[in-house]
């Protein structure tokens, strides 16, 4: 069999990529997570985890990502920072082409998660960084007694719009149905905070301002009405893109760009394999996704003694 550089390459560093990384190097796999920026993904600006299980007072997102990073690297996964540019799956050993150099490898987990979703409405990319976010974390902190607006109606909106009333005056939660699709417990959290006053059945289709957003345009899908709100600053939460621009065609996707993938979390190319938010999936989780990467991984060490 052809000597190739890697048993197994893991490309995304967040929940997925850290459990796959774990389970691998445990098996002895010979492997290396490619990860663009750092570890941990997007729970790295998620304020506050209560749903995943052993840690029943919460945990912030950086300290869970820190806690599976040092537990990955602990078992002897090797983590390179890099960027993957394309793929080629033509063959059995495969080849991974980075941002300086080639790799080859006999199994891929892919595990690069999703990004955020845009509004795609006149002023959001103008004044992205400027009052325009997708991360409450990160900026919430800049709009302390400000008046801002929050779009969306599932739980990363109004999870996040909650964190948000730590600093903000007043927080809009603009959403574009009658009725959240937020679990249980966070809806009767925001109903009952006083800080959160939720606009129903409407939508933005612009954002304005000179120097910085100052207000946004709301229009009403029932009435077609549409009116201005002065905010200073619009956080954004409507879904997810999956990172997948450098699948190529051979991997299959769905409509969406989701991965689609057997109950072995194998794609549609035999030794490749796809976990967490960037597969076809109902749930979209931290306990999902390691759930998916633990298969993954499980999946790709029998693949890898098949071979040989």
């Amino acid at each position: 069999m052809k000597k190739v550089d890697y048993d197994l390459v893991i490309i995304g560093g967040g929940p997925a990529g850290l459990t796959a990384g774990l389970y691998a190097s445990r098996a002895r796999l010979n492997t290396v997570m490619i990860e663009k920026i750092m570890p941990g993904g997007q729970i790295l600006v998620t304020d506050w985890i209560e749903n995943y299980p052993g840690f029943p007072d919460g945990i912030t997102g950086a300290d869970l990502a820190n806690k599976m990073s040092q537990q990955a690297e602990k078992f002897g996964l090797n983590i390179e920072y890099n960027e993957v540019i394309s793929l080629d799956l033509s063959n059995q050993t495969k080849q991974i082409k980075l941002s300086d150099k080639t790799i080859t490898t006999h199994s891929i987990i892919i595990a690069t998660g999703a990004s955020p979703r845009k509004l795609s409405v006149p002023g959001e990319d103008t004044f992205s960084g400027k009052g325009v976010s997708f991360c409450a974390t990160c900026d919430g902190p800049f709009f302390k007694n400000k008046q801002i607006a929050a779009v969306g109606g599932g739980d990363t909106a109004v999870q996040e719009s909650l964190f948000l009333t730590k600093f903000a005056k007043k927080v809009y939660l603009i959403h574009r149905r009658d009725q959240l699709r937020a679990t249980k417990i966070l809806q009767e959290r925001a109903f009952a905070n006083d800080k959160i006053e939720i606009i129903w059945d409407s939508v933005v289709t612009g954002i304005a301002g000179k120097n910085g957003v100052e207000k946004i345009i709301l229009k009403n899908v029932k009435t077609q009405k549409d009116e201005g709100l002065p905010v200073d600053g619009c956080f954004i939460w409507i879904g997810i893109t999956p990172n997948t621009e450098f699948l190529g065609n051979d991997v299959k996707i769905d409509a969406s760009g989701f991965i689609n993938v057997d109950s072995k979390m194998e794609t549609s190319i035999p030794g490749v394999f796809a976990a967490g938010d960037v597969r076809q999936t109902p749930l979209r989780q931290i306990v999902t996704a390691t759930g998916d990467a633990a298969i993954a991984a499980f999946s790709a060490g029998h693949y890898i003694e098949n071979m040989h």
